[in-house]
Order: C-alpha cells, then structure tokens, then sequence
C-alpha cells in the first residue's frame, strides 16, 4: 500500500534527497518518492505492519524536520518548521554531492 501526504516547505532536490533518507531508514517504510513541484511525498509501505503506526511515524518525522503536513502548524510553528526544513535541505544537498 502507498499514500501520498501533501507537505509544506519542500523548496528542491536537497530537501527530497533528506526526506527520502529519513524515510527510508523508518521501519515499514519499503519506498519514498517526493515531488518537489507537487510538495508531496508517496510512501510505500511493508504489507506485514501496521500502516497507521506507520503513517503516524512518518508525519512526526516530517514535521521533526520542517516538512509538516500541510495546514497542521499556524503561526510561530510555521516559521520554526520553515527554519528547520532549510537546515534539512542544506543537508539534503551536501548528501546529495557526495
């Protein structure tokens, strides 16, 4: 099964190449695509877990790293996610260049 989840902050391919990562290294999570243009990420999930613990993992992490849900953070949330999704792309581009 996959699901696709509209996110905030998504700016290039340094923030894909983060989300990815981080993504991919969660338990159940089998693949990550991200959009860039859409700000949406897909995820495929391991059909032998529990898809909503799963799901539920995957919207904390990336909203951790700057990326929240769209409309699930208003005022100083916002900005602190934006802030954080620009040192997620940063790294996300170093990786990449490596």
């Amino acid at each position: 099964m996959s699901i696709v989840i509209n996110v905030e902050n998504i700016k290039c391919g340094g923030c894909a190449n983060s989300i990815k990562q981080k993504m991919n290294a969660l338990p159940g999570v089998v693949e990550t695509m991200v959009d860039v243009d859409a700000g949406s990420v897909a995820i495929k999930f391991d059909t032998e877990v529990d898809q909503q613990q799963v799901l539920t993992t995957v919207k904390d992490k990336l909203l951790a790293m700057g990326y929240p849900t769209v409309g699930s953070v208003e005022g100083l949330k916002a900005a602190g996610a934006k802030a954080k999704s620009f040192v997620s792309c940063a790294v996300g581009k170093m990786t990449d260049s490596e």
